[in-house]
């Protein structure tokens, strides 16, 4: 038997993200000497949290072949309505479940759009992202939600060393990962994802299958939101603004398909990671906003060559 050679493709999904992370990593200490300070590092951990679990929404979706426009803007949704129950009523519990639960709606929502109208969810999730925008406004009049102390062991509290967003994010990680390789539903997924119409044939219901996943991923962008406001301790109109890009970047970076039916939550993590040693090494150089910009355009082109191109090799052969 021959020896089937693995492209360079299929070998940057396998363990590409790794070594590109771990060469990230001791370039960024040889750089920078305050990068390995452990406070540098559990800030770098913080700052991905929340794209980070936007992020594991994202996966499904993109593995099953969609994507959703609006969870930045669901992201700064929940947060505002988190945070303006958290003010009203010092409740953090409820106000956690509001956001969580906005999320689950507006996830619904675009899945029936999807599924029952036959959007594209670059249309219907696109749509979502105006509509929420405008919610977003006439709720806070512009103005950020304070009074949110309840919320300061949520956002800035610590367990066993470990920050509380870093938790909630790796748990997310360790569910979403579970949920895809371990279930039904998971393989639903990626059947979906790898030809809708032989999903279809083999018996799995495709509509409701794409609301469920469409409406899980809001409810963990609902989470998100929820440990933005917690973070920054406020409910701020435009903070999560872009939010569904980073999200997005990490997921294709993290060797996802953009064709769908290939890709792991765990590899999103590690794009995160990846976007978030990159960001950090620029601010430490004091490198320009706009610079981090163009770096994540980059690194997006690159990854969807890469995964053309592996798609293409697979076809020749």
């Amino acid at each position: 038997m021959k020896n089937k050679k693995m492209t360079a493709g299929e070998l940057y999904r396998k363990y590409g993200i790794v070594v590109i992370m771990i060469i990230l990593f001791i370039l960024s200490a040889i750089i920078n000497h305050n990068f390995l300070k452990p406070q540098n590092l559990i800030n770098i951990l913080k700052q991905i949290s929340v794209v980070t679990i936007i992020a594991c929404g994202e996966t499904m979706l993109i593995v099953s072949g969609m994507i959703d426009l609006s969870a930045g803007f669901l992201c700064t949704t929940a947060a505002c309505f988190s945070a303006g129950i958290l003010s009203a009523t010092g409740n953090l519990p409820l106000a956690a479940v509001v956001g969580i639960l906005i999320g689950c709606a507006c996830g619904w929502i675009n899945g029936f759009l999807i599924t029952h109208f036959k959007l594209q969810p670059f249309i219907a999730t696109l749509a979502m992202t105006y509509v929420l925008q405008g919610i977003v406004q006439l709720y806070t009049n512009g103005q950020t939600i304070g009074g949110v102390g309840e919320a300061r062991w949520l956002g800035q509290g610590s367990v066993l060393g470990i920050p509380v967003p870093v938790i909630i994010m790796i748990l997310m990680v360790v569910i979403i990962a579970i949920l895809m390789k371990k279930t039904r539903f998971g393989t639903s997924i990626y059947a979906i994802g790898g030809n809708e119409k032989a999903a279809i044939a083999s018996g799995i219901n495709t509509r409701r299958t794409k609301r469920i996943i469409f409406t899980l991923s809001g409810a963990l962008t609902g989470l998100a939101g929820v440990v933005l406001m917690a973070r920054l301790m406020a409910g701020m109109p435009s903070v999560g603004d872009g939010y569904e890009f980073d999200a997005i970047t990490a997921v294709v970076v993290g060797g996802t398909s953009f064709l769908g039916g290939i890709g792991t939550v765990t590899g999103a993590l590690v794009g995160s990671i990846i976007i978030g040693l990159i960001n950090n090494i620029l601010n430490l150089l004091h490198v320009s906003t706009q610079y981090q910009l163009i770096v994540k355009g980059v690194l997006i082109a690159v990854a969807v060559i890469i995964d053309i191109k592996t798609k293409e090799n697979k076809k020749s052969q």
